[in-house]
Protein backbone atom coordinates (compact mmCIF):
# COMPACT_ATOMS: atom_id res chain seq x y z
CA UNK A 1 0.00 0.00 0.00
CA UNK A 2 2.96 2.22 0.89
CA UNK A 3 3.97 1.98 -3.08
CA UNK A 4 0.40 3.28 -4.26
CA UNK A 5 0.16 6.34 -2.12
CA UNK A 6 4.00 7.17 -2.99
CA UNK A 7 2.34 7.00 -6.88
CA UNK A 8 -0.66 9.13 -5.59
CA UNK A 9 1.38 11.65 -3.88
CA UNK A 10 4.04 11.74 -6.58
CA UNK A 11 1.39 12.25 -9.29
CA UNK A 12 -0.14 14.99 -7.17
CA UNK A 13 3.29 16.34 -7.62
CA UNK A 14 3.79 16.42 -11.48
CA UNK A 15 0.17 17.27 -12.15
CA UNK A 16 0.00 20.32 -9.38
CA UNK A 17 3.01 21.73 -10.46
CA UNK A 18 3.65 21.21 -13.87
CA UNK A 19 0.02 22.13 -15.23
CA UNK A 20 -0.23 25.04 -12.37
CA UNK A 21 2.69 26.06 -14.03
CA UNK A 22 1.23 26.12 -17.75
CA UNK A 23 -1.79 28.00 -16.65
CA UNK A 24 -0.09 30.48 -14.46
CA UNK A 25 2.46 31.04 -17.52
CA UNK A 26 -0.22 31.04 -20.01
CA UNK A 27 1.38 28.46 -22.04
CA UNK A 28 -0.64 27.53 -25.58
CA UNK A 29 -1.75 31.80 -25.38
CA UNK A 30 -0.36 34.23 -27.80
CA UNK A 31 0.46 36.35 -24.27
CA UNK A 32 2.67 33.26 -22.91
CA UNK A 33 4.65 32.87 -25.95
CA UNK A 34 7.80 30.77 -26.29
CA UNK A 35 8.77 31.40 -22.64
CA UNK A 36 5.92 30.23 -21.05
CA UNK A 37 6.36 26.79 -23.54
CA UNK A 38 9.95 26.59 -22.08
CA UNK A 39 8.59 27.09 -18.42
CA UNK A 40 6.08 24.71 -18.53
CA UNK A 41 8.66 22.22 -19.87
CA UNK A 42 11.22 22.87 -17.11
CA UNK A 43 7.95 22.54 -14.50
CA UNK A 44 7.44 19.34 -15.81
CA UNK A 45 10.53 17.49 -15.91
CA UNK A 46 11.85 19.03 -12.75
CA UNK A 47 8.61 17.97 -11.00
CA UNK A 48 9.56 14.36 -12.51
CA UNK A 49 13.76 14.71 -11.08
CA UNK A 50 12.20 15.81 -7.51
CA UNK A 51 10.00 12.95 -7.53
CA UNK A 52 12.35 10.50 -8.29
CA UNK A 53 14.59 11.14 -5.56
CA UNK A 54 11.79 11.59 -3.19
CA UNK A 55 9.38 7.86 -4.02
CA UNK A 56 11.75 6.43 -6.50
CA UNK A 57 12.99 4.08 -3.28
CA UNK A 58 9.48 3.48 -2.39
CA UNK A 59 7.76 2.95 -5.76
CA UNK A 60 10.03 3.37 -8.75
CA UNK A 61 8.26 6.76 -9.00
CA UNK A 62 6.39 5.72 -12.36
CA UNK A 63 3.75 8.28 -11.45
CA UNK A 64 2.52 7.98 -15.47
CA UNK A 65 0.21 5.16 -15.99
CA UNK A 66 1.53 4.87 -19.11
CA UNK A 67 5.01 4.01 -17.67
CA UNK A 68 3.41 1.26 -15.30
CA UNK A 69 2.09 -0.47 -18.55
CA UNK A 70 5.73 -0.43 -19.80
CA UNK A 71 6.81 -1.96 -17.06
CA UNK A 72 4.15 -4.62 -16.76
CA UNK A 73 4.87 -5.63 -20.39
CA UNK A 74 9.14 -6.12 -19.45
CA UNK A 75 7.65 -8.02 -16.45
CA UNK A 76 9.29 -5.45 -13.88
CA UNK A 77 5.81 -5.34 -11.76
CA UNK A 78 3.01 -7.45 -11.17
CA UNK A 79 -0.32 -7.07 -12.41
CA UNK A 80 -1.75 -6.62 -8.91
CA UNK A 81 0.92 -3.71 -8.53
CA UNK A 82 -0.15 -2.59 -12.04
CA UNK A 83 -3.43 -1.92 -11.12
CA UNK A 84 -2.45 -0.50 -7.36
CA UNK A 85 -0.17 1.94 -9.31
CA UNK A 86 -2.89 3.30 -11.86
CA UNK A 87 -5.55 3.57 -8.80
CA UNK A 88 -2.95 5.55 -7.19
CA UNK A 89 -2.09 7.77 -9.84
CA UNK A 90 -5.71 8.57 -11.44
CA UNK A 91 -6.02 9.72 -7.42
CA UNK A 92 -3.57 11.60 -7.62
CA UNK A 93 -4.28 13.69 -10.34
CA UNK A 94 -7.73 14.63 -9.81
CA UNK A 95 -7.07 15.57 -6.13
CA UNK A 96 -4.35 17.98 -8.35
CA UNK A 97 -6.84 18.85 -10.65
CA UNK A 98 -9.34 20.13 -7.89
CA UNK A 99 -6.65 21.78 -6.25
CA UNK A 100 -6.34 23.52 -9.84
CA UNK A 101 -10.01 24.37 -10.18
CA UNK A 102 -10.19 25.83 -7.16
CA UNK A 103 -6.82 28.14 -7.83
CA UNK A 104 -8.05 28.56 -10.87
CA UNK A 105 -11.98 28.93 -10.54
CA UNK A 106 -14.01 29.88 -13.48
CA UNK A 107 -12.60 29.52 -17.04
CA UNK A 108 -9.10 30.40 -15.46
CA UNK A 109 -7.83 26.99 -15.32
CA UNK A 110 -8.60 26.56 -19.48
CA UNK A 111 -7.00 24.23 -21.19
CA UNK A 112 -3.64 25.03 -22.18
CA UNK A 113 -0.85 22.88 -21.83
CA UNK A 114 -2.61 20.72 -19.93
CA UNK A 115 -2.20 17.93 -22.45
CA UNK A 116 -5.58 18.22 -23.61
CA UNK A 117 -5.73 19.95 -26.92
CA UNK A 118 -5.23 19.12 -30.55
CA UNK A 119 -3.48 21.73 -32.72
CA UNK A 120 -5.33 20.07 -35.86
CA UNK A 121 -6.73 16.54 -36.52
CA UNK A 122 -7.19 13.86 -33.90
CA UNK A 123 -5.23 11.76 -35.62
CA UNK A 124 -2.09 13.65 -35.46
CA UNK A 125 -2.53 14.17 -31.95
CA UNK A 126 -2.64 10.51 -31.75
CA UNK A 127 0.36 10.04 -33.44
CA UNK A 128 2.22 12.46 -31.44
CA UNK A 129 1.42 11.35 -28.52
CA UNK A 130 2.38 7.79 -29.26
CA UNK A 131 5.32 8.58 -30.21
CA UNK A 132 6.56 10.93 -27.43
CA UNK A 133 5.32 8.47 -24.69
CA UNK A 134 7.11 5.93 -26.56
CA UNK A 135 10.40 7.41 -26.50
CA UNK A 136 9.67 8.63 -23.06
CA UNK A 137 9.05 5.59 -21.36
CA UNK A 138 11.95 3.85 -23.83
CA UNK A 139 14.34 6.39 -21.76
CA UNK A 140 12.31 5.12 -18.39
CA UNK A 141 13.11 1.45 -19.15
CA UNK A 142 17.13 2.06 -20.12
CA UNK A 143 17.88 4.65 -17.15
CA UNK A 144 16.96 2.04 -14.59
CA UNK A 145 17.44 -1.30 -15.82
CA UNK A 146 19.38 -3.46 -13.92
CA UNK A 147 22.50 -3.38 -15.88
CA UNK A 148 22.94 0.62 -15.47
CA UNK A 149 24.85 0.39 -12.44
CA UNK A 150 27.42 3.14 -13.43
CA UNK A 151 24.66 5.52 -14.46
CA UNK A 152 21.39 4.12 -12.52
CA UNK A 153 21.98 7.12 -9.77
CA UNK A 154 21.23 9.71 -12.59
CA UNK A 155 18.22 7.94 -13.63
CA UNK A 156 15.78 10.60 -12.48
CA UNK A 157 18.08 13.45 -14.09
CA UNK A 158 17.71 11.64 -17.77
CA UNK A 159 14.19 10.83 -17.43
CA UNK A 160 13.09 14.43 -15.77
CA UNK A 161 15.63 16.00 -18.53
CA UNK A 162 14.04 14.06 -21.50
CA UNK A 163 10.54 15.02 -19.90
CA UNK A 164 11.48 18.74 -20.95
CA UNK A 165 12.92 18.07 -24.54
CA UNK A 166 9.51 15.99 -25.08
CA UNK A 167 7.36 18.75 -23.63
CA UNK A 168 9.11 21.43 -26.03
CA UNK A 169 8.34 19.25 -29.17
CA UNK A 170 4.93 18.14 -28.10
CA UNK A 171 3.17 21.46 -26.54
CA UNK A 172 2.74 22.74 -30.17
CA UNK A 173 0.39 19.87 -31.35
CA UNK A 174 -1.38 18.85 -28.08
CA UNK A 175 0.10 20.65 -24.91
CA UNK A 176 1.87 17.39 -24.06
CA UNK A 177 0.54 14.82 -22.00
CA UNK A 178 2.25 11.28 -22.60
CA UNK A 179 0.33 10.63 -19.10
CA UNK A 180 -2.94 9.76 -19.45
CA UNK A 181 -3.32 10.14 -14.98
CA UNK A 182 -2.32 13.87 -15.28
CA UNK A 183 -4.46 14.58 -18.08
CA UNK A 184 -7.73 13.03 -16.69
CA UNK A 185 -7.42 15.10 -13.39
CA UNK A 186 -7.42 18.17 -14.76
CA UNK A 187 -9.98 17.69 -17.62
CA UNK A 188 -12.37 16.98 -15.44
CA UNK A 189 -12.89 19.87 -14.63
CA UNK A 190 -12.11 22.07 -17.42
CA UNK A 191 -14.96 19.52 -19.25
CA UNK A 192 -15.67 20.47 -22.93
CA UNK A 193 -12.96 20.00 -25.74
CA UNK A 194 -10.52 18.68 -23.02
CA UNK A 195 -12.87 15.89 -21.63
CA UNK A 196 -14.08 14.95 -25.33
CA UNK A 197 -10.23 14.52 -26.38
CA UNK A 198 -9.82 12.89 -22.88
CA UNK A 199 -9.78 9.42 -24.99
CA UNK A 200 -6.54 10.27 -26.97
CA UNK A 201 -4.65 10.95 -24.22
CA UNK A 202 -5.42 7.95 -23.11
CA UNK A 203 -4.60 5.77 -25.88
CA UNK A 204 -2.31 7.49 -27.69
CA UNK A 205 0.07 6.86 -24.54
CA UNK A 206 -0.77 3.50 -23.72
CA UNK A 207 -0.31 2.75 -27.56
CA UNK A 208 3.30 4.43 -26.82
CA UNK A 209 4.29 2.47 -23.89
CA UNK A 210 3.20 -0.69 -25.74
CA UNK A 211 5.62 -0.11 -28.39
CA UNK A 212 8.32 1.42 -25.92
CA UNK A 213 8.29 -2.23 -24.26
CA UNK A 214 8.55 -4.29 -27.65
CA UNK A 215 11.08 -1.83 -28.40
CA UNK A 216 13.35 -2.72 -25.12
CA UNK A 217 12.44 -6.11 -25.26
CA UNK A 218 14.40 -6.81 -28.38
CA UNK A 219 17.19 -5.13 -27.49
CA UNK A 220 17.46 -5.45 -23.38
CA UNK A 221 20.81 -6.58 -22.35
CA UNK A 222 20.91 -9.64 -19.80
CA UNK A 223 23.90 -9.44 -18.23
Amino acid sequence: MKKYIAECIGTFVLTFLGCGAAVSLGCGTPEGGIAAVVGTAIAFGLSVVAMAYTIGGISGCHINPAITLGCLVTCRISFKDFIGYIVGQVVGAIIAGTALFALYPGTGLGANGIGAGCNGCWCTALIVEAILTALFVLVVLGATHKTNDATGKFAGLAIGLSLILIHLVGIYFTGTSVNPARSIGPALFVGGEALANLWIFIVGPFAGALVAAILWKLVEPKE
